[in-house]
């Protein structure tokens, strides 16, 4: 049994499924969003999300590195990104952390990334997920059009009807009896 083992194994050693974790999310830092399985994507959202809070806590310190910090302020920046830096290894990924990813994200009290659902890989059948970070230029608030469903149940508004096929169906007034029809509406009297 497996009690108290939290946390997927994902067939990996520990050193690396560390490297794993840490390459995904200098990968998130650097682009914004990144595609990877589901279950990757689940224990991801939760080691990025304490990485991005060492950043988002002293992120009014670190916009404010060239004005004079005190000795105590100084000491709170080394110590988030020397905690931040050990998930995230990448040296341009944790500047980049500091300096621009949060303060975005500090605007939210927690929760700084979103997993969604995307497709299942062509080869192996695996479910896949986005995941993306909650706001700004580098993660997108809203999923992005190509992320859409193909198909939609409902139509929208301002959609036109389908065409109608032949000759009853264009004319179902008239087939009824039930005397003149009304002229259609053009989009010039809907103005």
């Amino acid at each position: 049994m497996r009690h108290l083992k939290a946390g997927r194994k994902l067939g990996r050693k520990s050193s690396h499924r560390r490297a794993m974790y840490s390459n995904l999310v200098a990968a998130l830092v650097t682009h914004g969003q990144i595609e990877t399985t589901e279950a990757k994507a689940k224990e991801l959202r939760s080691i990025a999300d304490r990485t991005f809070h060492w950043g988002v806590g002293v992120h009014r310190l670190v916009q404010k590195a060239g004005k004079k910090l005190s000795d105590v302020e100084r000491a709170q920046v080394v110590h988030a990104k020397r905690m931040a830096r050990r998930v995230l290894k990448d040296e341009d990924a944790l500047d980049k952390l500091f300096a621009e990813v949060a303060p975005e994200l500090a605007k939210h009290p927690g929760g700084y990334t979103r997993v969604l659902k995307t497709r299942y890989r062509v080869g192996d059948a695996a479910p896949m997920a986005l995941v993306a970070l909650v706001s700004g230029k580098n993660g997108a608030a809203k999923p992005a059009a190509s992320e859409e469903p193909a198909t939609s149940k409902g139509k929208k508004k301002g959609d036109a009807p389908p065409p109608a096929k032949g000759k009853a169906a264009a004319t179902p007034a008239a087939s009824k009896g039930k005397g003149k029809t009304k002229p259609a509406k053009s989009q010039d009297d809907d103005e």
